[in-house]
């Protein structure tokens, strides 16, 4: 029953990688550097010269308002915003008097200081890609005009990003999307973890390099070690048990429904993709107030006569931390069924087949057929699934409120990282702490998740399963 890979099937391989490799291009900055003639060199001061004088017009005004449109800004604003970057301002509100009305100075604002100048920073590197991007480009007229005898032309270009390379059209929308709504913030957000600014330094800080780092090893203050690492440990043990558990009791039903003696298989698949449309906020609040000592659960139990006194969903900290969980598997479940029942129904049935005609029992078959199928193509989706539990702010905030919390503590008991960051921010104002907590769940998070993407056979065979 274990899967082989023939040596026919392996020459198969080597022969696709070979005919999927893609040389390195010949235009490159080094090239034109060294080779490019004058116009070429040219366009290392003056973009699009060279586009220009080889009857690239559309292609050479383009890089030509590309490099004006930067310079302009950076007279304007982006050298003043460079050097307030470095001391984030130091003007503190003013008032004077004019005629008997006072009139105030705002002063300056280091956020909006800080945010400017990290934008400044971002648009130059953006602008130093498109600039290489923009002389490769010279170089590669001139290269083209000396084989060919003529530049590529405008009609050329387009049919080349719509065939050739439809890919950097496709992608070029979605990735500007990720560097302004995510890189940008995220960068933000790192900056702020080396400042001052907190509570009692809201419209003007300053930088204080790794001192809050230092924080999270202290013993006093907002943020101590102990609370950091309790609540880090208590963030993947729910991660985990978020996770696995609703993988697992999701394949579970999944395969019961699948069963071909199973009946009213789409009865069963609808009752589950009911609670799917019921928005998660809404089903979060409703539970909350079930589960209050005064909510519904507690008063018919004690209607019952099987409790005296109301059960502590939210008031224990073992409790609470059962209670978020099994709440998460009752939200989460459906969502996994609907995942794996479309996998399950495309796991070639040749494969059962043949493991029925060799003898293998219902166990063997879903160890070395079914298992190994699913973890082979659900692991992006775990991983994925394990990265949202780690940020999962809305289970965790609108069920518990990350209670229950200790006198004088600024986490929960049912805190995560990510529910500990806001309330460091937006209840308390520590945004450079918030923001030490938001590199370290980033930092935890990329390397549990490179590390298992790259271990798993998703990646190692992108081929297939075999």
């Amino acid at each position: 029953m274990e899967a082989t890979v023939s040596p026919r099937a392996t020459g198969r391989g080597l022969i696709r990688r070979k005919a999927d490799y893609i040389p390195p291009s010949r235009y490159t900055l080094r090239a034109a550097a060294s080779d490019g003639d004058a116009l070429t060199r040219l366009s290392f001061l003056i973009l699009g010269a060279g586009n220009l004088a080889r009857r690239q017009i559309v292609k050479g005004v383009f890089f030509l308002a590309v490099e004006v449109a930067y310079i302009a800004y950076m007279v304007v604003q982006g050298v003043g915003s460079l050097v307030t970057l470095g001391t984030l301002g130091y003007r503190t509100q003013t008032k004077h008097k004019v005629d008997g009305y006072w009139y105030y100075d705002a002063g300056d604002n280091s956020v909006l200081l800080l945010t400017a100048g990290v934008a400044t920073v971002f648009i130059t590197v953006l602008f130093a890609v498109f600039w290489s991007y923009a002389v490769r480009s010279a170089y590669k007229a001139q290269v083209l005009q000396r084989e060919t005898g003529a530049a590529p032309t405008l009609l050329d270009d387009w049919h080349n990003l719509t065939d050739r390379n439809a890919q950097v059209s496709m992608m070029f929308l979605p990735v500007v999307g990720i560097l302004v709504f995510t890189v940008l913030p995220t960068l933000i957000m790192v900056c702020i973890a080396f400042t001052s600014y907190d509570s009692d330094h809201v419209v003007l800080f300053d930088w204080v390099g790794v001192k809050n780092f230092g924080q999270l090893f202290s013993s006093t203050g907002a943020v101590t070690a102990q609370q950091f690492v309790r609540v880090l440990g208590w963030t993947l043990v729910w991660a985990i048990f978020a996770t696995f558990l609703n993988f697992f009791f999701g394949l579970f039903l999944a395969m019961i429904i699948n069963r071909k003696t199973t009946r009213f298989k789409g009865m069963w698949r609808s009752i589950f993709s009911l609670s799917m449309a019921v928005p998660q906020f809404v089903s979060l609040l409703a539970i909350n107030q079930m589960l209050q000592p005064e909510g519904a659960i507690n008063s018919m139990l004690e209607s019952w006569g099987w409790i005296t006194d109301p059960l502590p969903f939210f008031t224990d900290p073992t409790w609470a931390r059962v209670t978020v969980i099994v709440v998460n598997l009752w939200i989460g479940i459906p969502f996994t069924i609907m995942q794996i029942t479309g996998i399950l129904q495309n796991i070639p049935a040749d494969q059962y087949e043949a493991a029925r005609i060799d003898g293998a029992n219902w166990w063997q078959t879903f160890t070395r057929i079914t298992m190994p199928y699913l973890v082979f193509v659900l692991t992006p989706y775990l991983i994925t699934t394990f990265t949202g539990n780690v940020n999962n702010f809305n289970v965790i905030y609108l069920l518990s409120g990350g209670n229950p919390t200790a006198v004088g503590d600024t986490a929960g008991s049912t805190d995560l990282l990510i529910t500990w960051l806001y309330k460091l921010t937006v209840d308390r104002g520590d945004y450079n702490l918030g923001g030490v907590i938001g590199i370290f769940t980033f930092v935890v998070l990329a390397i549990v998740s490179l590390i298992t993407y790259r271990s798993s056979g998703s990646y190692k065979n992108e081929g297939g399963f075999r």
